[in-house]
């Protein structure tokens, strides 16, 4: 096993692969935050480290299958009509599916905290409280979605790697694990942040959002969907990436803003 780390092309791939699990990681956090919040304060550190606990077993699992998972790619049912074309696959439909989850989760999270502000607030707080299984089988379930693309690419960038099969599988396996590790030291901080701040739940909320509205474009453009003659691209990670540091650059500034006129008071 320790032969692989003698090549630099392992190192530079360990590190990459490392880098991307926690960037990806990003929309996991998000989305860990809110179902945590949902919880009893006692609960929600519990849930929030059951859940990335799980999500790691789970992607290990996944990357123990991954012939199974590269076969999702293979369309299964061919649509093509005078003004629809599109390949069906497995990984496109779990894609679609999870984009409108995405979707239906974030814009019912708004309107509870926005729409509904003349209920009782007894009645709010029984509406925030779930159980903590249920909380945690929406994170694992989102991780899901959001670990086939992941690890699909993760082949693609480990392929050719060390002369043994099974180096790229051991370099994948660790890459996750330093992940979710580096991602449980910083989900609980960040899920006080958001649920102390609520500008920026709603900010986190809108970045659920423009994910999901991501993962159904992504679905579509994986099952080569052509709509009345024009191709459905997919849109670039790094622009939903920007847009969200973005974003929160602008927030942050304005809570500096608020924060000094207060004292300033």
């Amino acid at each position: 096993m320790l032969e692989i780390f003698s090549s630099a092309d392992a190192w530079i791939a360990l590190l990459t692969l490392t880098f991307l699990e926690i960037i990806l990681g990003i929309d996991n956090i998000v989305f860990i935050s809110i179902a945590a919040g949902k919880l009893p304060k006692d609960q929600q550190k519990k849930a929030t480290n059951l859940g990335l606990l799980m999500a790691m077993v789970q992607r290990i699992i996944l990357l123990l299958g991954v012939s199974f998972l590269v076969g999702l790619k293979e369309p299964f049912y061919t649509i093509n009509t005078s003004w629809l074309e599109v390949g069906i696959s497995w990984q496109g439909i779990i894609l679609f599916f999870g984009g409108l989850f995405l979707l239906y989760k974030s814009t019912s999270e708004i309107h509870e905290k926005i729409d509904e502000p003349g209920e009782e607030e007894e009645e709010l707080k029984a509406k925030k409280i779930t159980s903590l299984p249920k909380a945690i089988m929406q994170i694992v379930l989102i991780d899901f979605i959001f670990s086939i693309d992941s690890i699909l690419t993760a082949v693609g960038m480990t392929n050719g790697i060390g002369t043994h099969e099974n180096h790229s599988l051991i370099l994948m396996i660790i890459a996750v694990v330093i992940s979710i590790c580096v991602m449980m030291l910083f989900a609980n901080s960040i899920r006080e942040f958001i649920s102390k701040h609520p500008s920026m739940q709603l900010l986190a909320l809108s970045f659920l959002i423009l994910i999901g509205f991501m993962l159904i474009t992504e679905a579509a453009h994986l099952s080569g969907t052509v709509l009345f003659g024009k191709s459905i691209g997919a849109i670039p990670k790094g622009y939903l990436y920007f847009a969200i540091a973005f974003s929160l650059l602008v927030e942050f500034l304005n809570m500096k803003l608020k924060k000094n006129s207060t004292k300033n008071k």
